[in-house]
């Protein structure tokens, strides 16, 4: 008897307001392979709402581009700049909504998980999380952009997660349920 190899696609957002990282990857069973990474460029607008709106805009492009199965989103760390908190947590929850209204289930992780699941030292720098990428999906070109390969690293951090572990990021299959588990948050 054959058993089909489970295969998913697989979103990872890095989310700004100045650039948004993306990246793509193909899960077939334990192989991941690069289907894609890029940046939203977003530093030469400066109205918020507009940049929140082409962040909505771009990610359900690449949704109906790529058609993931799932997408993971790095968490905004905590920062002693509140209005810079306040505006990455806006573009999360922005991409995080454009992927709930698609149907798309999200999890998100914090940016030391990711680090360690990558590079297996969750203060690993930005270029240590690119070349460790470059190594696990053999690619050779450097993004002008390191926040691609930050996009690229929250989709391959969510391909390692196998089996869910206590704080390995929370998963959502739509708006409701995200509502449910949220209810301080949503009004």
């Amino acid at each position: 008897m054959l058993v089909e190899k489970k295969e998913r696609v697989i979103m990872g957002i890095d989310p700004g307001t100045a650039v948004m990282g993306y990246g793509l990857v193909l899960e077939q069973g334990s192989k991941i392979t690069l289907i894609s990474m890029g940046v939203v460029k977003m530093d030469h607008m400066d109205d918020h709402f507009l940049k929140l709106q082409r962040i909505f805009e771009k990610t359900v492009g690449l949704i109906e581009q790529y058609k993931p199965d799932v997408m993971a989103l790095e968490a905004p760390f905590y920062g002693k700049n509140v209005q810079v908190m306040l505006k990455l947590g806006r573009a999360q929850g922005v991409a995080m909504a454009a992927a709930l209204s698609k149907g798309i289930p999200v999890t998100e992780y914090a940016p030391r998980k990711i680090k360690q699941a990558i590079t297996g030292n969750g203060s690993a720098t930005k270029e240590q999380v690119a070349a460790m990428l470059q190594r696990l999906l053999n690619f050779k070109e450097t993004p002008a952009f390191l926040d691609a390969t930050d996009g690229l690293g929250v989709a391959v951090c969510h391909a390692f997660q196998r089996v869910p572990a206590s704080g390995a990021g929370k998963s959502y299959s739509g708006w409701a349920a995200f509502a449910k588990d949220n209810q301080k948050r949503v009004k």
